[in-house]
């Protein structure tokens, strides 16, 4: 895990601790990830929804990434497991990239392990849609 300081929306702190209340419904597989997100969740410094700023991934952001090895670029809006769907970008935030992005902000390089090695993706955006969850 990267140690640079991310950012959580109370609200989104509290769903996101209910997912990990309830951890052994999910996966063998999932389990890695359920850590981890526990651990981000753990260090994220909890702000209110109105003093976040606009350029932090939050739940239901739609997020524009660089590849740092090839340029690719990727879009992806982060969302709970019951929403994922990959051919709508829809990546839940128990898949390990999306555990990754919660909390950075525009300018952020994150990095994470893939079965393929380690990936470094630069966050070039963040929109934020208007989803009441």
């Amino acid at each position: 895990m990267n140690e640079r300081r991310i950012y959580i929306t109370e609200k989104d702190k509290a769903k996101l601790q209910k997912i990990l209340s309830s951890a052994s419904a999910f996966r063998v597989q999932d389990q890695k990830t359920l850590q981890d997100l526990k651990v981000e969740l753990e260090r994220a410094e909890v702000m209110a929804e109105e003093k976040m700023d606009d350029n932090v991934i939050r739940m239901h952001s739609t997020v524009f990434v660089m590849d740092m090895k090839t340029n690719a670029k990727f879009e992806y809006q982060l969302v709970y497991p019951n929403e994922a769907d990959l051919s709508e970008n829809k990546i839940s935030i128990l898949a390990p990239i999306g555990t990754a992005l919660l909390g950075y902000k525009v300018g952020d390089i994150i990095e994470w392990s893939v079965p393929a090695g380690l990936r470094k993706l630069k966050i070039e955006d963040v929109r934020h849609s208007q989803m009441q969850d």
